[in-house]
């Protein structure tokens, strides 16, 4: 697979939010608020770590754990995508502002 535009990666990720707001609708009557968006990628990030406990041999996981961890780290991406637009938070921003913020400090 080829790298991804990030903006087209945000515009995916929004159209797939979409999506799910419509089975949300169909299934509960009303779409899941930023709370539990928020909760879902908690739990999906949860799950990051204990996946990474069975990569590294911690926990009896059985079976092949890097294509689940493969899933749930793009799940988590797509997830903070999601909060941020949600928020109205500019996540390109807000990465770009944190790596600029974090090289600075680091680079003293």
């Amino acid at each position: 697979m080829e790298g991804l535009n990030f903006d087209e990666t945000v515009l995916r990720s929004q159209k797939l939010r979409t999506l799910y707001h419509e089975l949300e609708r169909r299934f509960h009557g009303s779409e899941w608020t930023i709370e539990e968006d928020a909760l879902a990628f908690l739990t999906d990030a949860g799950l990051v770590g204990r996946l990474t406990m069975s990569q590294q041999g911690r926990w009896p996981q059985g079976g092949e754990t890097i294509p689940d961890l493969e899933h749930k780290f793009g799940k988590c991406i797509w997830w903070l995508i999601i909060l941020a637009d949600r928020m109205e938070i500019d996540i390109q921003n807000a990465l770009g502002g944190f790596l600029s913020k974090t090289e600075q400090l680091l680079d003293k």
